[in-house]
């Protein structure tokens, strides 16, 4: 009898949650269940609700024992190729919004981690350490050290972040990143927006520890000459520094992100190439760019390093330059010994490719495809006035494995992309090493190093 009682209010409950109560007077429960009123018709919606429901449940539970079956590489290249589907969606959000999502989710983790090795050939060592592969990402997708670890776990050989400037500062009035989709391009005038050296000084100091403390165990070998990965695991990071807009001083800016930044650099970048910083190109000219170097040389040096040394000190230069300020550039970095140069920045030219765009009329740095001919062209230029004794990479218009290679056959030992990574995602990574393996084994090459400047020669 209790039990036919509790049934009956079970019932009832239901019935009152489904339909709302009218002004009927309140009912008596008996424990005959003649009295009790019938439940109402599911809507036929809410079936196929539950069936899809059901439906999806059941493919997810079926796809994880699938994919339990399967071998890590398979499964790690399914996620890459799965970002594919989550593209077209950034496309429709304001370029930098998505642009914060992107480091939002390589922060958190929501991004795929490249389980895969590298292939032999794609290894080689640089300024005594050890790259698995050549391809890296620019400064200015992460410019606050927000996302390291995840954009590292990506499959990038290399990860710059940055321009960090010493005071924090917002950068230029918005909008200021402009897509020219159909040209593979971008157009921005952020203007070194930045936390500041003292914020990414403690992410970097916080996500160096716990990087050193996970790869600890698979550290190098001592007395091996050449360290594999960075100062904290695998991945190398470089730290691209900037001055602020303001300052009067630009090396002691510059210095002050040495002091601040370099413990946690594989590699030091000073970055004199922004078009929407003003004066700052200015720092390109033989005499101011011998003072810059030297400055921040002696505050690189006076600092107190172990067995490793001090971490190797590039400038990042522009594309719009001439040839007598191209041999200016080349003749200061060999008497300096300038540890590597990054060609180039931004272009604030506009190439015949993207001149009917009216987007193209927006003030700022062109990055993406019509920069690739350009870019190549003042690398060569480059490796040749150096004589290819200083290791160089190659930024600006890679899209493919074969845009890579043409860097490094153009002089490059390294290469960085932005564009490219910010519309074609992460599925692009893969992608261009396996292209740029290819490329190197077609033509008989069994190294990096083996193609660097081969069009030079």
């Amino acid at each position: 009898m209790k039990q036919r009682v509790g049934f009956a209010l079970i019932r009832e409950s239901l019935y009152r949650k489904l339909i709302k109560p009218s002004s009927a007077p309140p009912r008596h429960y008996c424990t005959s269940s003649a009295n009790v009123p019938p439940l109402p018709k599911v809507p036929h919606s809410s079936k196929k609700g539950r069936l899809l429901t059901g439906a999806t449940i059941g493919l997810l539970i079926a796809g994880g024992a699938y994919a339990s079956t399967v071998d890590e590489a398979t499964f790690c290249g399914w996620l890459f190729s799965a970002t594919k589907l989550v593209n077209p969606f950034f496309a429709f959000l304001d370029p930098e919004v998505a642009h914060k999502l992107a480091v939002s989710a390589a922060a958190r983790g929501w991004v795929p981690r490249e389980k895969r090795p590298d292939l032999p050939i794609l290894g080689l060592d640089v300024w005594g350490r050890r790259f698995s592969n050549p391809v890296g990402l620019a400064a200015g997708f992460d410019k606050n050290a927000e996302a390291v670890e995840g954009l590292l776990g990506l499959g990038f050989g290399f990860v710059e972040v940055g321009s960090v400037t010493p005071i924090p500062q917002d950068g230029n009035p918005k909008p200021r990143m402009f897509r020219l989709p159909n040209e593979g391009a971008l157009i921005n005038r952020c203007g070194f927006n930045s936390e500041g050296i003292v914020v990414v000084a403690k992410r970097l100091g916080a996500q160096h520890g716990k990087r050193k403390l996970e790869t600890s165990s698979t550290s190098s070998p001592a007395g091996d000459e050449v360290k594999h990965g960075g100062k904290a695991g695998p991945g190398i990071l470089g730290v691209n520094l900037g001055k602020n807009k303001t300052s009067e001083d630009a090396a002691a800016d510059y210095v002050q992100g040495v002091h601040t930044l370099s413990q946690y650099a594989d590699y030091l970048v000073i970055n004199i190439s922004s078009p929407n910083t003003p004066g700052l190109r200015q720092l390109q000219g033989r005499k101011q760019l011998k003072d810059l170097v030297k400055k921040v040389q002696a505050a690189r040096d006076e600092m107190q390093w172990g067995e490793e040394g001090p971490p190797p000190l590039l400038v990042k230069i522009a594309p719009d330059l001439s040839k007598q300020d191209l041999e200016d550039i080349a003749a200061v970095a060999l008497a300096l010994r300038v540890d590597g140069l990054i060609i180039s920045n931004t272009t604030i030219q506009r190439p015949d490719s993207v001149s009917q765009n009216p987007v193209a009329q927006e003030t700022g740095g062109l990055s993406g495809k019509p920069l690739f001919n350009m870019s190549t062209n003042i690398l060569k230029e480059m490796y040749l006035l150096t004589k290819g004794r200083i290791p160089l990479i190659g930024c600006g218009g890679i899209s493919s494995g074969e845009d890579a290679y043409r860097k490094i056959r153009a002089g490059a030992t390294l290469v960085q992309l932005y564009t490219a990574f910010g519309y074609g995602g992460p599925a692009l990574i893969p992608n261009i090493k396996a292209e740029l393996a290819q490329c190197l084994e077609k033509d008989g090459y069994k190294s990096i190093h083996e193609a660097v400047g081969a069009d030079c020669r």
